[in-house]
């Protein structure tokens, strides 16, 4: 039987490279629709599809490969004899090498207002369907979705056939790549049929880099994108200088930025373990920044940098004066990089659309043998829901700072306490296993700054004794949910004290 390649691909890169090397090798080119235009304009001779069918295509092309004379050419085995008996019986010629990239759902589905009658036209079924026919039959048929294995496939060619061990992994990447395919296909319909939390599960996600380690350096990892990618994400951010990120740095990075977004005026805030060390708005980054590293000049050492804008020579300067790991930011002007590249070990991340932005999301925590999903915690607190429950009235500039702290206290690790003023935290307590011990810790980190400040808590005060710890520390505010059956103990000792307190009604557990 002849030698035969089928090619049927949307992207182009590569391919009449391709068929030109297959057809001085002796292949005869199988080719449909737009490849089969591309491979002709470049002199390459052609079969259609139709030759092999003996049928035209038809419905707007949604028919062209579905057809026994290509699929039995695809999925005969030929060590079986009867398999070639009835390819010889059925006049049906052996397709030895499949080349198939799909239909451009992602591409499709990624363009703003897309109507949903056109995502589903860019549902590719023949396309799928040639290949898993092919990586089936992976021994005898040469199967390929990715143009980066063209040239080991044709190197191979060259010296007798490609290997046994490529076509495994040639199989491999075709069920890997459908897979994908499909998951896209039933995300987005999930999405526009408003199905939160289906069933079953089927997520796409593309390898960004092989890491050195992960948490510790016993543990591999790897860095994976959405399939469809967010501009607001760290996966989007471009790396302008430094070593290559690693898994903590990836992690941490992430919690900056989502504290970040809280914010639409400048501000910086500083990240230490995945927890806020030290946040600042100000009507500039230089005076953002000053906030965030005077709120712990201790915690911010070797640090995450996050900030909202473009960082100027004056605030790069101030930045140098220290270790940190990372700065990512909306941009660095001219100045600014040349400052912050003389440190070879500064990652310099740029993220344009660090304040873009974002749909809903749903929120997964993998567990051992399972996963949970939840809503993601985008809202910070009704107004309507605000109360306040003491005598004593906040002023207007507790009401903002309390709204600055709260903010904060949010992207904390529970039990969580926020103390701060002018726009600055003083004392961050995270990840106390009881209330108190983030109440004093907060106070403790904030010393004699902690007079005058305001205090957030991610979820109600269950006894009084923090609210008695802030009244010795000079608290003068106090911002929470409510909820507790000792409310009352609570808002007795904040009039006892002379605080103001409200509740939002809202609790923000970070786990």
């Amino acid at each position: 039987m002849k030698k035969r390649a089928l090619i049927s691909v949307s992207d182009k890169n590569g391919v009449v490279e391709l068929a030109k090397e297959l057809e001085a090798l002796g292949y005869e080119i199988i080719s449909t629709g737009g490849t089969q235009k591309t491979l002709l304009e470049n002199g390459i001779k052609v079969i259609g599809i139709s030759e092999i069918t003996g049928f035209p295509e038809c419905l707007d092309g949604r028919v062209k490969t579905l057809h026994p004379a290509v699929h039995a050419g695809l999925l005969a085995m030929r060590s079986n004899a009867e398999h070639m008996a009835s390819l010889e019986k059925l006049n049906i010629n052996t397709i030895d090498i499949v080349v198939v990239n799909l239909y451009p759902f992602k591409k499709t589905i990624m363009q703003k207002d897309v109507d949903f009658q056109t995502a589903v036209e860019n549902i590719d079924i023949g396309g799928p369907t040639m290949l898993r026919s092919a990586a089936k039959n992976f021994q005898d048929v040469v199967v390929m979705v990715d143009p980066s294995d063209y040239g080991k496939v044709i190197d191979e060619l060259k010296t007798g056939e490609v290997s046994l061990e490529t076509k495994k992994l040639l199989m491999y990447k075709v069920f890997a790549h459908t897979a994908v395919y499909d998951s896209l296909i039933s995300n987005y319909l999930a999405s526009k049929l408003d199905i939160k939390f289906p069933e079953t599960i089927t997520l796409a996600y593309r390898k960004k880099q092989d890491m050195r380690y992960g948490e510790n350096p016993h543990q591999g990892a790897a860095f994976y994108g959405d399939e469809l990618p967010k501009a607001t994400s760290i996966t989007s951010a471009k790396q302008l200088h430094g070593k290559e990120l690693s898994y903590n740095n990836i992690n941490d990075t992430n919690g900056a930025l989502e504290l970040l977004r809280e914010f639409d005026t400048p501000a910086v805030v500083a990240v230490k373990h995945a927890n806020p060390c030290g946040v600042g708005t100000g009507k500039t980054v230089y005076e953002a920044y000053v906030k965030a590293y005077e709120a712990d000049k201790v915690s911010i050492f070797g640090g995450i940098i996050a900030i909202n804008g473009i960082v100027d020579k004056a605030t790069a300067e101030e930045i140098n004066k220290i270790f940190v790991e990372i700065v990512v930011a909306k941009g660095f002007d001219k100045e600014a990089l040349d400052i912050l590249e003389q440190k070879k070990n500064i990652r310099l991340l740029e993220l344009p659309e660090i304040n873009g932005e974002r749909e809903n999301f749903i929120d997964m925590k993998k567990v051992y043998g399972g996963m949970l999903m939840q809503d993601g915690d985008v809202e910070l607190y009704d107004k309507s829901d605000v109360k306040v429950v003491t005598k004593k009235q906040p002023t207007e500039t507790e009401m903002e700072q309390l709204d600055f702290c709260w903010k904060v206290v949010k992207h904390t690790k529970s039990n969580a306490i926020v103390i701060g003023k002018d726009y600055a935290t003083a004392g961050i307590g995270a990840g106390q296993t009881n209330r108190i011990w983030a109440t004093n810790q907060a106070i403790e980190h904030a010393g004699e700054k902690a007079k005058g400040c305001v205090m957030a808590s991610d979820a109600f005060f269950p006894f009084p004794d923090c609210v008695e710890a802030a009244a010795k520390a000079g608290i003068t505010a106090i911002i929470q949910p409510g909820g507790s059956v000792n409310d009352e103990l609570s808002i007795k000792a904040c009039d006892e004290a002379g605080i103001a307190m409200i509740f939002v009604g809202k609790r923000h557990f970070k786990h």
